[in-house]
C-alpha cells in the first residue's frame, strides 16, 4: 500500500528543532520491545540517569527522563516545585519565557515578570535588583531562548539568586549536549530538556534534575502535585530503588534511543562537541556575511545551535523556506511573536550541526537570494 509514510523524504533538518538523527540511535529505537519493569530494562535505565548526569555536570541523584517533550519537562518542574499563591519570578526575553508565565499562572501562583526586549539578553544586575525588593520561592529562566537565539548568562544570575531562599529553575532545552550545562556549578535547583535538539534523539523525553533543595520543598509540600501523570514523588518510585513501582509504562524505545544517543556524545567527548556546534556557527555567520545576510543577536551572546537571521530586504522569507523544503529538503524556521517574518531560525544542533550541512545550506541560500 502507498501512503503518506512511504512517501516521506529524507529532509535536512537545520529549524529549531527537531534535528537530524544518527543512524545507530535510529538503530536503537529499532530493537525488540521488551518489559517496562524486565531487571534488563532497568539495568538500561540506571545507564541513563548516570548519562544525564554526566551530561547535565550534576551529581543529583533525582536525574531522569520525563515521558514527554521538552514542554513536558517545562510542567514537571513548575508543577512539582510551585503551590497556589507562592510568589514566582519568572526572566522573560522570547516566547519560553512567556511559556513559563503561562503555565506558572495557571498553577495559581503570584507571577511577576522581569521583560528585556527580543534579541536581548537578560541583565543579572536587573535580576538581582529585583530580587532586592522581594521574597520569592522560585526564579526562572531560559539558558537558550529559541525564540531568538539568545543565550542568557545563568551563571551570573544563579549567584544573585544564591543569596535568596528561592529555588532556581533553568530552561535548557535547547542548550543541552550543544554547550556547556554546568548545573551545580549554576546552582541550580531544577533543570529541564528535551530529547530532539542537541541530543540528537526523535521529540519524546525530557530529562530533568532536582537538587537536593528541590526534594526537600517538593517533600514539603501542603497539597498534591495538581498533575497526576507528572507527579515525581510517584515517578521517583519507578525510577530508584531496589524494587520498582509501576507508576506508568515507558516509552521503552525511545529510553533505547536516549541511551545510544547520549553515547554519542559522551564518546565523542562533550568538549568535542561543544567546539563542533561552535565551528559550525562559525562557518554559518561566515558564509553569510559573504552574501550580506546579518544577525539578529549581538556576537558575545548568540547561541551557535540557534542561530537567528536578519531576512535581506525585499526577500519573501516564506517562499525561500518552502523553497528550500521542496526543492533542496532543507528545513529551516521562521520567527515568532514580534520577530515573525523578521527573521528566519537556523538550527545546527546536535548531529546536524556538521561543516557538510552547513556548506548544503549555504549553496542551496545562493541559489535562491541569487547571491552567487
Amino acid at each position: 500500500m502507498n501512503s503518506a509514510l512511504d512517501r516521506l523524504p529524507e529532509v535536512l533538518l537545520m529549524g529549531p528543532g527537531p534535528s537530524c538523527v544518527p543512524e545507530s540511535v535510529y538503530a536503537a529505537l529499532s530493537r525488540p520491545t521488551i518489559g517496562h519493569l524486565d531487571p534488563r530494562f532497568i539495568a538500561l535505565m540506571e545507564e541513563i540517569k548516570d548519562r544525564l548526569r554526566e551530561v547535565m555536570a550534576t551529581k543529583n541523584p533525582l536525574t531522569l527522563p520525563v515521558s514527554g517533550t521538552g514542554s513536558a519537562g517545562m510542567e514537571t518542574c513548575f508543577v512539582n516545585l510551585i503551590e497556589p499563591g507562592d510568589p514566582v519570578l519568572i526572566l522573560v526575553n522570547g516566547v519560553f519565557g512567556q511559556r513559563m508565565t503561562d503555565l506558572a499562572q495557571r498553577l495559581r501562583a503570584d507571577v511577576d515578570t522581569l521583560e528585556f526586549p527580543w534579541g536581548t539578553p537578560i541583565l543579572a544586575e536587573d535580576v538581582r535588583r529585583r530580587l532586592s525588593e522581594r521574597h520569592y520561592k522560585l526564579v526562572a529562566v531560559v539558558h537558550a531562548e529559541t525564540s531568538t537565539g539568545v543565550c542568557n548568562p545563568v551563571a551570573e544570575i544563579g549567584k544573585a539568586v544564591q543569596d535568596t531562599e528561592a529555588l532556581y529553575l533553568v530552561d535548557t532545552v535547547t542548550s543541552l549536549g550543544g554547550m556547556p550545562v554546568t548545573m551545580d556549578q549554576w546552582s541550580a535547583d531544577a533543570l529541564y530538556s528535551g530529547t530532539q535538539k542537541c541530543l540528537s534523539c526523535p521529540p519524546g523525553l525530557a530529562p530533568v534534575s532536582f537538587s537536593e533543595r528541590a526534594v526537600s520543598r517538593l517533600q514539603a509540600r501542603k497539597v498534591k502535585v495538581p498533575n497526576w501523570y507528572l507527579d515525581l514523588t510517584m515517578i521517583i518510585k519507578y525510577w530508584e530503588g531496589a524494587s520498582r513501582v509501576y507508576h506508568h509504562t515507558a516509552p521503552i524505545n525511545m529510553l533505547y534511543g536516549l541511551h545510544a544517543a547520549l553515547g554519542c556524545i559522551l564518546e565523542e567527548g562533550l568538549t568535542g562537541v561543544f567546539r563542533r556546534h561552535l565551528d559550525a556557527h562559525h562557518q554559518l555567520v561566515r558564509g553569510l556575511a559573504d552574501m550580506g545576510v546579518t544577525m539578529l543577536v549581538p556576537e558575545h551572546c548568540r547561541l551557535p545551535m540557534l542561530n537567528a537571521v536578519n531576512i535581506p530586504h525585499g526577500v519573501d522569507e516564506a517562499a525561500v523556506r518552502r523553497q528550500l523544503l521542496d526543492n533542496f529538503n532543507i528545513e529551516i524556521g521562521a520567527g515568532l511573536g514580534p520577530l515573525a517574518g523578521k527573521i528566519w531560525r537556523i538550527g545546527l544542533m546536535g548531529h546536524t550541526a556538521r561543516p557538510q550541512n552547513v556548506d548544503r545550506l549555504l549553496s542551496a541560500l545562493r541559489s535562491l537570494l541569487n547571491r552567487n
